[in-house]
C-alpha cells in the first residue's frame, strides 16, 4: 500500500498531497472508485455539491471501516447557493448527504457574485466546528488579495486548474508568499489529455519506467501543489498514487516547466463569472 505524504495547512490540519477526484462520476462509479482508492492507500477524497455524488462518497467511506479521522474529505459550495446567499445552508445540506459532522475542507467553488459574503459566513462555520479548513477554488490573485479586506481568515487552499500546459506560476508564487497551499484540479490536462503524448513527458517517463501521467502528477507534487486526479478505473487509480518511488531531477523539472502555454487553459476563466 502506498503511503502519501501530507502537507500542513495554515489551519493547522494536515492534508494528503494526492487525492481522488470524483467529478462527473456516476453514483455507482463513485462508490466503486472510492472503495478502490481507500483500499489502495488514498486518504483524501474530493467531491462537490455540483457533482451529485456526496451521498455515495459518504457511504463508501462509512463502508470502508476506516475511522472518519483517517480520511480527508473536501466538498464545495456551488455558485447558485453563493449567489442566493445560502452558503451556510448549503454546507449543512452537504454534511447531511455525506453523513458527517464536519468537512475537512470546504471550498467556494467559483468567485461568483456574492462570494465575499459567502466567505465571511463560512468563516463563522469554522469557529463552530463544521469546517476544519476553509478554502477557495478558481480564485485568481486579485480575488485572493480581496479576501484580506473582508476577513482575517486566510484561505487554506486555492484549488485551480493547473497542469504542465497551464502552470499558473503567478498564483503559485502568491500562494507560497501568503501561506496558502495550491491544489490542482484537472492535473492531467483536459479532454484527451494532450499533454500525456508530449515528447518531453514521454521521454522523462521512459527514463523512470513510469507513465507520462505519473510524471505530470509528480511535477506538480514536487513544486508543492496538491493533486486530485479523477478516475473511475482501478488501474489508473492505483498508478495515480504511485508517485513516490521516483523523483524528477532539476533538469527534468525545468524541461517540464518549459511546456507552459498561453493557450493552455482548458476550463473557464474565473473572471468570466464576474463579481
Amino acid at each position: 500500500m502506498n503511503t502519501i505524504p501530507n502537507v500542513k495547512l495554515n489551519s493547522g490540519y494536515e492534508m494528503p498531497m494526492v487525492g481522488l477526484g470524483v467529478y462527473k462520476a456516476s453514483p455507482s462509479e463513485t462508490v466503486q472508485a472510492v472503495e478502490w482508492a481507500l483500499k489502495g492507500g488514498y486518504r483524501h477524497i474530493d467531491t462537490a455539491s455540483l457533482y451529485k455524488n456526496e451521498k455515495e462518497v459518504g457511504e463508501a467511506i462509512k463502508d470502508s471501516g476506516l475511522a472518519r479521522a483517517e480520511i480527508f474529505v473536501t466538498t464545495k459550495i456551488w455558485n447558485d447557493d453563493i449567489v442566493s446567499e445560502r452558503s451556510v445552508e448549503a454546507l449543512k445540506e452537504s454534511l447531511y448527504r455525506l453523513g458527517m459532522d464536519y468537512v475537512d475542507l470546504l471550498l467556494i467553488h467559483w468567485p461568483v457574485k456574492g462570494w465575499q459574503k459567502a466567505y465571511v459566513d463560512l468563516a463563522e462555520c469554522v469557529d463552530k466546528g463544521l469546517i476544519r479548513s476553509l478554502g477557495v477554488s478558481n480564485f485568481k490573485t486579485h480575488h485572493l488579495e480581496a479576501i484580506k479586506g473582508i476577513s482575517k481568515l486566510v484561505p487554506a487552499i486555492d484549488q485551480v486548474e493547473t497542469h504542465v500546459y497551464f502552470q499558473e506560476r503567478r498564483i503559485l508564487e502568491y500562494c507560497k508568499s501568503n501561506g496558502i497551499t495550491m491544489e490542482a484540479w484537472r492535473p492531467l490536462g483536459g479532454a484527451g489529455s494532450r499533454e500525456l503524448v508530449d515528447p518531453t513527458l514521454v521521454a522523462i517517463a521512459k527514463a523512470h519506467t513510469v507513465s507520462p501521467a505519473q510524471v505530470a502528477l509528480k511535477w506538480n507534487v514536487q513544486r508543492g501543489v496538491i493533486v486530485i486526479p479523477k478516475s473511475v478505473h482501478q488501474d489508473r487509480i492505483k498508478s495515480n498514487i504511485d508517485l513516490f518511488s521516483f523523483d524528477l531531477s532539476g533538469e527534468e523539472m525545468e524541461a517540464i516547466s518549459s511546456l507552459d502555454r498561453k493557450d493552455g487553459r482548458e476550463g473557464r476563466d474565473p473572471d468570466e463569472y464576474g463579481q
